[in-house]
């Protein structure tokens, strides 16, 4: 699963929100990178051995505790059974158990506790003089490759003295050797060994020196953790190499010596050069020195040679011919260019023309012309279509008309009968009393008349000479029709 990262914005301002695998993740990182491999000293509690070989336990005092895990492969170098209750020395790396995000401590190795006092001694000087700076590598001085003489600082009558005289004769039987004794075990051997250190740096003959002996139990190294030892050592002005006990064996000397050498053998193969190693080098440095003089000579004759290259390039005629090819290269593709030019311009140019010839004013006065002679035909025809719609239609309307028409009722023997007073036509014998004065229009005049009473058929009849009388005038006729004419 991988971690979650998130950012919010929350008035202007990102946070970066870790997920809880994230975090436990980081924090064992931090843990593992800010602790060296460190020794710790408690009581075991809460021991547990399951199946699998790993021991897990709680390691406590007085004030605190912290979990503890032991892995299999580590657990099979023990020499001893541990048990709760038993107080131990461990060498362990700081850490944290993911899963449950606890603190806890990985075990490298574990001792019983008879030594855990000179252990958390050992401790206490060790963190006391790492804050001095005893220890920073900077201030640590570099070893001379090649020693005129070198100093071993060792009991003159235990093993570690042979092992390095051996070593020194086999690496460089020609290198002087000078025996500084010294007691390297008990309560006198601090202050044996810190005599020695200032004997040879009085006398300054030696380059460089060994301090040694052989292996053995914290109790047998004591001498070596002493403070007074470790402040004489950083103040020693010839370089010191210590080579004390075994590879698993830490003291304070080495940690304040310049080198740090496994063993005392592995000291005196640090100090000496090895002799047939120094012959192979300047057989090497030999090949080398002809090697370097060939490509020196090669370099130099390739650089003579470039710079005739380069002075032949230089004349007058090599760089006419140079601006002569130039300036043919540029005449070429100037015609290139400017035929490509022409090229494109007349595919511009051909469209334009196209465009030009389509819009001409002649073609479209000549279209404009055929569209108008179209229009005056249709219009002619449209013209003559209308003007016979409209006679035919007036045709209609005048024989209507004259269906329709009084004038033609008249003509056929009818007569309008109405009362001069009013011009009420008279439709109804009572609308015409005895008496009444009527005109009578007929289809060619008026006549005038007096309604009269008739005993035999009871209607109204004119009688008498003046009973009727003549209208000398005339109503003009109308006008005939066009059907008429």
């Amino acid at each position: 699963m991988k971690p979650l990262a998130v950012e919010h914005h929350l008035g202007g301002a990102s946070r970066d929100i870790y997920s809880v695998a994230r975090l436990a993740s980081e924090v064992r990182s931090v843990l593992g990178a800010s602790f060296p491999l460190l020794w710790v000293g408690g009581e075991i509690s809460n021991l547990a051995q399951p199946a699998s070989g790993h021991l897990y336990f709680t390691l406590k005092d007085e004030a605190a505790q912290v979990r503890c895990a032991m892995f299999r492969s580590k657990r099979m170098l023990l020499g001893f059974r541990p048990e709760n209750g038993q107080q131990v020395l461990v060498r362990a790396r700081v850490g944290l158990y993911e899963p449950r995000g606890d603190f806890q401590l990985t075990v490298d190795y574990m001792e019983p506790g008879g030594e855990g006092a000179l252990r958390l001694a050992f401790e206490r000087l060790k963190q006391k003089l790492a804050a001095e700076g005893l220890f920073d590598a900077a201030t640590k001085r570099a070893l001379p490759p090649f020693p005129r003489q070198v100093g071993l600082i060792t009991s003159p009558t235990g093993a570690a003295v042979r092992d390095l005289l051996a070593v020194l004769e086999r690496r460089l039987a020609a290198l002087p050797v000078i025996i500084y004794p010294a007691q390297v075990q008990g309560d006198a051997a601090p202050t044996s060994l810190i005599d020695a250190l200032a004997l040879a740096n009085a006398r300054a003959e030696c380059d460089v020196l060994i301090l040694a002996r052989g292996g053995g139990s914290l109790e047998d190294l004591a001498a070596f953790n002493d403070e007074a030892l470790a402040r004489a050592i950083r103040a020693s002005t010839i370089p010191v190499v210590s080579g004390v006990g075994h590879e698993i064996d830490l003291t304070i000397a080495d940690l304040v010596s310049d080198r740090r050498a496994p063993t005392p053998s592995a000291a005196a193969e640090l100090v000496a050069p090895s002799g047939e190693h120094l012959s192979q080098r300047v057989t090497v440095l030999g090949l080398r020195l002809a090697d370097a003089q060939q490509r020196q000579l090669r370099t130099a004759r390739q650089r003579v040679e470039a710079s005739s290259r380069h002075l032949a390039l230089l004349h007058p005629s090599a760089r006419l011919q140079q601006q002569a090819q130039r300036l043919d290269y540029v005449q070429q593709r100037l015609a290139m260019l400017l035929g490509d030019h022409l090229s494109r311009a007349r595919s511009r140019l051909h469209p334009l023309v196209r465009r030009l010839v389509a819009a001409s004013p002649e073609r479209r006065l000549s279209r404009l012309a055929t569209r108008l002679d179209g229009l005056a035909q249709r219009l002619g025809r449209a013209h003559e279509r209308l003007f016979e719609a409209r006679r035919e239609r007036l045709a209609r309307a005048v024989a209507g008309l004259e269906a329709r028409s009084p004038l033609a009722t008249l003509a056929r023997g009818y007569a309008i009968v109405t009362r001069p007073e009013d011009d009420r036509i008279v439709r109804d014998p009572d609308d015409a009393p005895p008496g009444t004065r009527v005109q009578v229009r007929l289809a060619r005049g008026t006549l005038t008349a007096i309604v009269a009473s008739d005993a035999e058929d009871g209607g109204a009849t004119s009688s008498g000479p003046n009973a009727l009388k003549r209208r000398s005038s005339r109503r003009p006729r109308s006008p005939k029709s066009p059907s008429d004419a």
